[in-house]
């Protein structure tokens, strides 16, 4: 129970960022840019999503995806701000059955459908003419990593992606979050049988994604509880849809998932940025940084940040978007 309790603390789905901000007085030479609503088209459905346009881009465009279960208004959104700011034109979006975007079942994480949500959103953002459709990139923020590398193996499009504190689904993540073998077996199995159920019935099975270990919920910590509710309830005033709740087949995509597969099919730039207290621990990273193929890769590792810094503290992402910006700029 101690280890499931650390690595809670640490999961990635804490994708909330705050007004108040660690060391938000830090100040840089910035670009201007202006925020502006786009909606865009996802197979049947409409995206939702934020576009920001810099008043001196520097040629590059970055698409963002955030960790499970995310909104826009979290941990993306720092982040499209950091890179405006150096000038690049940067897209955030709430994906399919999220947020305020359209799709069915609602708060499904479908491991398909989030790599379709980035392709979609690089043929917005090539229908733009601001946009140089040579200079298309992809930046991922924790569980969001699987999903845009599994795009950029799929779409020449994006020419090269960055990797912030990824939580790596892999066999030995899903079981360390886990606890024990018997304990994934037991989530994946009730995963399977609310799948079953959704195909036979159409309805869907519901777990909190905070909550208790008796309701099954997908973090079971009264700290991630107390520091997340804020979404649901909007009283921190930050805005976005978000509801603490997961279709609980949604786990099949989570538990059994094994990244190491993808990444031995990319020959694409790919720089990775990691902590010692960031997901998936300081082991796994560095063991699937070592599969990929390609030679144009890089890693960046911090200090002992805890996973959560990496959505909130606007210190640590300007300084995470710093090597994005370098690693960019060199293709």
């Amino acid at each position: 129970m101690k280890i499931i309790k650390v690595f809670i603390y640490i999961f990635c789905i804490l994708g909330a960022y705050s007004a108040n901000a660690t060391n938000n007085h830090v100040q840089e030479k910035t670009v201007p840019y202006q925020q502006q609503k786009v909606a865009f088209k996802s197979g049947e459905n409409t995206l939702q999503g934020i576009l920001f346009t810099p008043s001196q881009s520097n040629g590059k465009t970055v698409t963002l995806i955030g960790p499970v279960g995310y909104v826009k208004e979290q941990a993306p959104l720092l982040y499209g701000q950091s890179l405006a700011e150096k000038g690049y034109i940067a897209l955030i979006y709430d994906p399919s059955s999220h947020g305020e975007s359209e799709g069915e079942p609602r708060r499904t994480e479908s491991a398909e459908q989030k790599t379709l949500d980035i392709i979609a959103s690089v043929d917005y953002l090539s229908s733009l003419d601001n946009v140089d459709q040579s200079e298309i990139y992809g930046l991922a923020i924790c569980q969001g990593v699987n999903w845009m590398i599994k795009a950029v193996n799929r779409d020449d499009r994006i020419k090269a992606m960055s990797l912030v504190a990824g939580h790596y689904l892999d066999p030995e993540v899903a079981e360390m979050y886990n606890g024990s073998k018997e304990r994934l077996k037991e989530v994946i199995s009730k995963a399977e049988k609310a799948k079953e159920k959704y195909a036979i019935t159409g309805e869907v099975d519901y777990i909190p994604i905070v909550g208790s270990i008796q309701q099954d919920a997908l973090l079971a910590s009264p700290h991630v509880y107390d520091w997340y509710i804020p979404w649901e309830n909007n009283t921190n005033g930050l805005g976005g849809k978000w509801e603490n709740r997961i279709s609980q087949m949604s786990l099949l995509d989570i538990w059994q998932g094994d990244v190491a597969k993808d990444l031995l099919k990319v020959n694409k730039p790919i720089l990775l940025i990691h902590s010692d207290k960031a997901a998936s621990g300081p082991s796994v990273p560095k063991r699937l940084f070592s599969v990929i193929p390609t030679s144009d890769k890089a890693m960046v590792w911090f200090e002992d940040q805890f996973q959560t810094m990496f959505y909130d503290d606007r210190v640590l992402i300007k300084r995470a978007v710093g090597h994005v910006d370098k690693w960019f700029k060199k293709k």
